[in-house]
């Protein structure tokens, strides 16, 4: 009995399998791999973990006035609710920062994709 109908199919399944694996990997649920720790004026620290890459994320009340980014991903902080703004803060990978003094804590952020 020849193997080769075995191999045939093991090849064919494999392609499949590969394939669904990259589509899924390339897909828009795609997260920044890591933590991402930010402090509320009240000194409550908050950890998020693995957080999605898209969209724009909103920090608790009243807001951030320090973030830790522990993730793969690069990210910006925002004053506003809305990720949008010119007064944002990018904030590299594996970096932290604070606000500037007198200016308000950080409200949203998104991440650099």
């Amino acid at each position: 009995m020849s193997v080769t109908p075995y191999r045939h199919a093991a090849v064919v399944a494999g392609t499949v399998l590969l394939a669904l694996t990259a589509a899924g990997c390339s897909g828009l649920g795609r997260t920044a791999v890591g933590t991402f720790t930010y402090e509320s004026g009240h000194e409550h620290h908050t950890t998020v973990t693995s957080p999605r890459v898209t969209g724009c994320h909103h920090f608790e009340h009243p807001g951030a006035v320090a973030v830790e980014n522990e993730t793969e991903t690069d990210a910006v902080v925002y004053p506003t609710d809305d990720c949008s703004g010119g007064e944002s803060i990018y904030i590299p990978s594996m970096t932290s920062d604070v606000p500037a003094p007198g200016a308000g804590p950080w409200l949203s952020y998104s991440f650099v994709h």
